[in-house]
C-alpha cells in the first residue's frame, strides 16, 4: 500500500481489464468503454454506533449517454441473516421509485443521479446489526457483461460494556480456578488483559503456569500466596473498561459451605427437639385432664348412690337396715364410719387408678355410655338440689336424739348418785371403834420382841 498522497491516488484511481476507463479524481475519461463497470471506493468503512453513514456507488454504463431503463439494488448479507432479509431497498429509474424493506424503513434513503452514475446508500443511526457486508448492484438492460455489481464492510464500533469478573472453582488449596471476563457488547471484539495485586496491593508477576486467553486466566495448584486482587481490561479502538475481584484462597476445612450446613443441621434439629417437647407436654396436659374428667364422673356417680340416713338407720345398697345401738358411741360412729369410707374411697381410687392404663383401649367406647352417665347425673343433681332444700327435717330429728342422749345421761347420773348415798350409809352403820375392839391373834411363833436399847 502507498503511504502519503500516491495512497489517496490508489484510492482514486483504477484501472479496469474489461474498460478503458480510467478514474481519476472522481472524473471519468472514457476511452471505448464495451461494459458496465460497478465500483465502491473503499472496501471498509467504519462507523459509531448511532451515528449515520452513506456508502458510495459509482456506475459507468457501456454505452455512453443516459440508460433509458436503470435498476438499481442494495443487499445486505451478515453472519446471522436470514437469506430473505438480505434485500435492503431498490431503485426503479421508470417513474423514480425506490421500494425499501420495512426492516430499514425509516433509516435507508437513495441518493442516485443516473447521468453521473451516483448511487450512494445513507444509513443513520447505525446498530450492532448493521455488522455486514454490503453490495451495491446496476442492471441495465443489454448491459449485463463487465462487473455489475461492488461489495464493501461495514464495521460499527461500540466502546466495550463494563466487563463481569467471575470466580470458577473453589477456592481452596490446592484447586485450579478459572477467572473469568466478559463484555456483553463491544464492536470491533474486545481484547481482555488480567493484572494480579498482593493482598498489599502491590503488583506482582503472575505464577508462570498461569494462562490468559480470550479473558479466561486459569490459576493452577493455587496457595495462600495467590489470594489477591485481579483487575481485568476489556478494551477495543473507541475506549476500554474494566473490573476486578478479590481471590481469598482458604483451607479446606474452612470452607463456607459446610459450616452453613452444619449450622443448618443443628437448628433443625432443635426445631424438631421443641417440637417433640411441645407435642409431650399438650398429649400429657390432654391425659391429665381427661383423667380429671374421669374420676369427677366416677365420684359423682358414688355420691349419686349414697342414700340419706332415716332416724338414726342407714341404708346400704342391698336394701338391708344397719341399726345402731343408741349408747354413748352412737354419737362417735357416724365420724368413724366417715372416715372408713374416706379410705376406702382412697382405696378404691388407687386400685381404679392402677387399672385405668388397661382400660384406655376401651376409652372410646365408655365415651358413649360416659355421656350417658351425665345426664343421669344430671338428674341426680337436681335430686341432689332438692335433698340440701330438706335439711330442717334432719336437724329436728338430731335435736330429738341430742334430748334423747341429755335424759339417759340425766338418768345415769342419778342411778349414780342414790347408790353411793346407799352405799354411804352402810358404812356409817357399823361404829368405828367397835372395829378397833377386836384384835387379831397372836401368832405362836412370833419372836420376841428385842429392846435394841441394850
Amino acid at each position: 500500500m502507498i503511504k502519503g498522497d500516491n495512497q489517496i491516488l490508489q484510492r482514486d484511481v483504477e484501472f479496469d481489464t474489461n474498460s478503458k476507463d480510467i478514474y481519476f479524481t472522481g472524473v471519468r475519461v472514457l476511452s471505448g468503454v464495451d461494459a458496465i463497470n460497478v465500483n465502491i471506493p473503499t472496501k471498509l468503512y467504519e462507523v459509531a454506533r448511532g451515528d449515520n453513514i452513506t456508502l458510495p456507488c459509482k456506475f459507468i454504463p457501456k454505452t455512453p449517454g443516459t440508460p433509458q431503463f436503470v435498476v438499481i439494488t442494495w443487499y445486505g448479507e451478515g453472519v446471522n441473516t436470514d437469506p430473505d432479509e438480505t434485500l435492503i431497498v431498490t431503485y426503479f429509474s421508470a417513474g423514480d421509485t425506490i421500494d425499501v424493506k420495512p426492516l430499514y424503513e425509516g433509516r435507508v434513503s437513495l441518493d442516485v443521479d443516473i447521468k453521473t452514475g451516483k448511487a450512494d446508500l445513507k444509513l443513520s443511526s447505525a446498530t450492532l446489526d448493521d455488522n455486514k457486508d454490503f453490495k451495491c448492484q446496476v442492471q441495465i438492460p443489454k448491459d449485463d457483461q463487465g462487473k455489475p455489481a461492488s461489495t464493501t464492510r461495514l464495521v460499527v464500533l461500540v466502546a466495550p460494556s463494563t466487563p463481569v469478573c467471575a470466580i470458577k472453582g473453589n477456592a481452596e488449596y490446592g484447586e485450579n480456578v478459572n477467572l473469568t471476563c466478559l463484555s456483553a457488547e463491544g464492536s470491533p471484539a474486545p481484547v481482555y488483559t488480567w493484572k494480579s495485586l498482593d493482598v498489599l496491593n502491590n503488583p506482582r508477576k503472575p505464577d508462570p503456569r498461569t494462562t490468559d486467553q480470550g479473558g479466561i486466566m486459569s490459576l493452577y495448584n493455587i496457595s495462600k500466596e495467590t489470594s489477591g486482587y485481579y483487575i481485568c481490561t476489556s478494551t477495543n479502538k473507541i475506549r476500554s473498561a474494566t473490573c476486578n475481584i478479590t481471590l481469598a484462597v482458604m483451607p479446606p476445612s474452612m470452607k463456607i459451605g459446610s459450616t452453613a450446613g452444619i449450622v443448618a443441621g443443628v437448628a433443625a434439629l432443635l426445631i424438631v427437639v421443641i417440637i417433640g417437647i411441645c407435642c409431650c407436654y399438650c398429649r400429657k396436659k390432654k391425659l391429665k385432664k381427661e383423667e380429671e374428667e374421669y374420676a369427677m364422673g366416677v365420684r359423682e356417680e358414688e355420691h349419686g348412690d349414697q342414700k340419706p340416713a332415716k332416724n338414726g338407720v342407714t341404708q346400704i345398697d342391698d336394701g338391708q337396715e344397719d341399726d345402731r345401738v343408741h349408747d354413748d358411741s352412737s354419737l362417735r360412729r357416724p365420724f368413724v364410719s366417715t372416715e372408713r369410707h374416706e379410705e376406702r374411697s382412697e382405696r378404691d381410687y388407687d386400685d381404679r387408678r392402677s387399672e385405668y392404663d388397661d382400660r384406655r383401649s376401651e376409652y372410646d367406647d365408655r365415651r358413649s355410655e360416659y355421656d350417658d352417665r351425665r345426664s343421669d347425673y344430671t338428674d341426680r343433681r337436681s335430686d341432689y338440689d332438692d335433698r340440701r332444700d330438706r335439711p330442717g327435717n334432719r336437724n329436728e330429728r338430731y335435736d330429738d336424739r341430742r334430748y334423747d342422749d341429755d335424759d339417759r345421761r340425766r338418768r345415769y347420773d342419778d342411778d349414780r348418785k342414790d347408790r353411793r348415798v346407799k352405799h354411804d350409809d352402810d358404812r356409817h352403820d357399823e361404829r368405828y371403834d367397835d372395829r378397833d375392839l377386836v384384835k387379831p391373834p397372836v401368832p405362836a411363833n412370833k419372836p420376841p420382841k428385842k429392846d435394841f436399847r441394850d
